[in-house]
């Protein structure tokens, strides 16, 4: 066990050539023990010290935790796999929970009509898995307040807001109990997602771009506002109302009044209810149609997109800024392991190349290291090819940067062949161009059963005549199996399962030539008027077609063969890997928003015929909630609440929602739909807007430059994106390192 004052005394307590004297007596620094088992002990002390700083680089982590032995053993083994994905799972578990809570959301429809009564769980069965799950939290939040220390926890406000969230659950579910399950409002299930955003750095980095872009977007939100308003009295005062009210539909419909003039041109905004709302004012006099086309032009065309401008001038430097801190993180990490190794090199001993760290040590932190064995081998090879006895802070930082390269694995090498046959065949099926053949083939599968889709579609099943369809798919089944026994054949058996597209040919060939043979036991060899039955969903015959589609699709594998697709193609699979955040935040947003609206809207839409506030079908407006029968639309559970919002986010007809809950709710309904609105399809879509082009345009141009001096398109795409742009981000200087060093509050070093 640790001395418990090793967290409050200097780590390394003497500067470099000092004596052991300058440590606090009683406290043994790295180097102040040179014989005995408190020696071993201070060793192993300095070398776990060095894991941790080094794995705290690896993942960008902060290094500003607690560095004695037993803090040192905890936080390895919070940030262990393990308790990584039991603390993930947790997060998922407490999340999911409101699919099964009351109101209950396992039912096969939410249409208001057809569904039947959910089963609803017992009181006490979900509240016993949210008990364990704030229990993990509980322990989540202990010991990352442990490990920072009290002095950081006091500072740090997401943490702070961890244990307020906790507290205010905890009351919640308490008061759930006593209430036996029947309180009308659970507060804890709006506090939920808190414990996704808390446990991700990248969203709470994507939080606070949203603050600082915030007072920008509402100057332009005041002056959509204003112009709203302005064309909003404008159309009072050109619509008025008029003695014969069965001509005036412009002012009946859309400016009955000032909120409901105001409710039709903030559609309008969105360019959902155009033409709609323009019709007929248009179709009494021509010269209305000034009206909506200068109100579309300066507040869709104009506004909106200077919005998005704005948003993005905002935004632009978030990626930068996000990869410069993260890049001062990982030198920081490894700049502290340096000087905890250096500081183990023996009072006395002479090196003549000064001091620094031996490679005996590092590599014996290396090994203790999480690291995948790839990029271990690589580092270790490059220490193996320097030459020198102690590694300087310079060389011990570039041993590093194999940690942004994605290793690539050597392809196994190919069969050997003595016959000159074999080789000139095994030459020609392992050329790309036997795969663009592949693909060509695949392709032609594709377009035949399109055309057979389209030539039988208005064909019932029982006088389909499938024979020549039945002969092209044996036809075209039987090259798969052929190109993959080639393949095998010219790559061998490891160097085919390398590729994944290969294992993917291969795996569909096999399900295909299973169920070819199938199909061909059960209803003999294809002939003319050749009608597979139905046995169940889908007969046979009807599968093999499903799967042999998939395989058609292998010719998009040609992408990678295009290099202009192949860098816009990869650009997006990155962007999409790089978004994990901004899909947080949205999942965050819609959590919130479903719950909210379950508590304000839960039963109001009700079906046809058990309220006056539902007419049938028929008696029903053309265009209305009931005409177009959007049932299913409602917030009676959580799944349809997502859905109705996903639906609402499109702004496709959402003023039909915006009237159907001004009816069913209330006119304040307005309110709800008008902010989710603004939070979802202006500001959360801007922004996403915005960080794909800052993500594109910057991999668009660094992508080139780096193919400009490489040659090679496929070298610049086995980089990290922080590599990508290492040489447009600015070094960390050695004051700046050795200033936050300083004031680490746990390791405290001496120069």
């Amino acid at each position: 066990m640790a001395d418990p004052r090793e967290e409050s005394e200097p780590l390394l307590s003497r500067t470099r050539g000092g004596s052991a004297r300058h440590s606090p007596a009683g406290v043994p620094s790295c180097h102040s023990i040179q014989v005995g088992p408190g020696a071993v002990a201070r060793r192993d002390l300095c070398l776990d010290q060095a894991v941790v700083f080094i794995e705290d680089a690896i993942q960008y982590r902060s290094i500003n935790h607690r560095v004695d032995a037993r803090s040192l053993w905890l936080y390895r083994r919070y940030y262990s796999s393990t308790s990584q994905w039991t603390l993930s799972f947790t997060i998922f578990l407490i999340l999911a929970l409101a699919f099964i809570e009351t109101p209950s959301s396992l039912t096969s429809t939410s249409d208001v009509r057809y569904r039947l009564a959910p089963w609803e769980p017992p009181c006490g069965l979900t509240e016993g898995v949210e008990a364990l799950c704030l229990l993990v939290f509980v322990a989540d939040v202990s010991v990352k307040s442990y490990l920072v220390g009290w002095a950081q926890f006091r500072k740090n406000p997401w943490l702070l807001a961890y244990l307020v969230v906790l507290l205010v659950s905890l009351v919640d579910w308490t008061v759930s109990l006593s209430l036996i399950c029947q309180e009308p409002v659970r507060v804890r299930r709006l506090l939920r997602p808190f414990f996704l955003m808390q446990n991700s750095s990248m969203m709470k980095k994507t939080l606070k771009c949203i603050r600082w872009s915030l007072p920008e977007m509402a100057s332009v939100g005041l002056l959509l506002t204003t112009h709203l308003c302005l064309f909003t009295m404008l159309g009072m005062l050109l619509f008025p109302g008029e003695k014969d009210d069965r001509r005036d539909r412009q002012r009946l419909t859309y400016f009955r009044n000032l909120p409901e003039a105001l409710t039709s041109l903030l559609v309008l905004l969105t360019t959902a209810n155009n033409p709609d709302v323009m019709i007929p004012a248009y179709s009494k006099n021509r010269l209305y149609a000034i009206f909506f086309i200068a109100f579309t032009l300066i507040g869709s065309l104009f506004l909106m997109n200077l919005l998005t401008a704005i948003i993005y001038n905002q935004f632009r430097g978030y990626l930068m800024k996000s990869l410069q801190t993260s890049l001062l993180r990982r030198r920081l990490g490894i700049r502290a392991a340096y000087k905890v190794l250096s500081s183990m090199t023996a009072e006395g001993e002479a090196h003549p190349g000064g001091v620094g760290v031996k490679p005996q040590d590092f590599l014996q932190v290396l090994q203790k290291v999480q690291l995948d064995s790839d990029h271990k081998q690589a580092i270790m090879e490059k220490l193996h090819s320097r030459s020198g006895d102690l590694l300087s802070a310079d060389e011990f930082q570039k041993l590093f940067d194999e940690f942004d390269k994605r290793v690539i694995k050597e392809h196994p090498p190919r069969p050997e062949y003595r016959s000159p046959f074999l080789q000139s065949a095994q030459f020609l099926f392992g050329h790309h161009y036997f795969d663009y053949l592949g693909n060509l083939m695949a392709l032609g599968n594709l377009v035949t059963i399109c055309v057979f889709l389209v030539l039988d579609a208005h064909v019932l099943p029982k006088d389909r005549d499938d024979f020549v369809l039945g002969i092209l798919s044996c036809v075209f089944i039987l090259y798969y199996l052929l190109e993959m026994l080639l393949k095998v054949f010219a790559l061998g058996l490891r160097g085919y399962l390398v590729s994944s597209s290969n294992v993917f040919d291969g795996l569909l060939t096999a399900v295909l030539l299973v169920l070819e043979i199938s199909t061909l036991a059960v209803y003999r060899f294809p002939h003319p008027g050749w009608k597979p039955e139905a046995l169940g969903l889908l007969s046979l015959w009807d599968v093999t077609r499903l799967v042999n589609m998939l395989v058609a699709f292998r010719f998009l594998r040609i992408i990678r063969s295009v290099e202009l697709m192949a860098v816009v193609a990869s650009t997006i699979l990155d962007l999409i890997r790089n978004m994990r955040a901004f899909g947080g935040i949205l999942a965050v947003v819609y959590y919130v928003f479903a719950i909210i609206g379950i508590i304000l809207f839960r039963g109001v839409i009700v079906a046809p015929g058990n309220s006056s506030l539902a007419p049938d079908n028929g008696s029903a407006p053309c265009g209305s909630f009931e005409q177009l029968e959007y049932w299913t639309n409602n917030f009676d559970d959580f799944a349809a609440a997502l859905v109705t919002l996903w639906d609402v986010m499109v702004v496709n007809n959402w003023q039909v929602f915006l009237d159907a809950f001004r009816r069913y709710a209330g006119p304040w309904s307005k309110i709800y739909f008008v902010l989710w609105w603004l939070v979802s399809s202006v500001i959360w879509v801007n922004l996403f807007l915005a960080l794909i082009l800052e993500n594109f345009l910057h991999k668009w141009d660094r992508r080139s430059h780096l193919q400009s001096l490489t040659g090679d398109l496929g070298a610049t795409s086995e980089v990290t994106v922080e590599l990508l742009f290492r040489d447009v981000l600015q070094e960390p200087t050695e004051e700046e390192l050795a200033e936050k060093l300083s004031h680490h509050p746990h390791l405290q070093l001496c120069r």
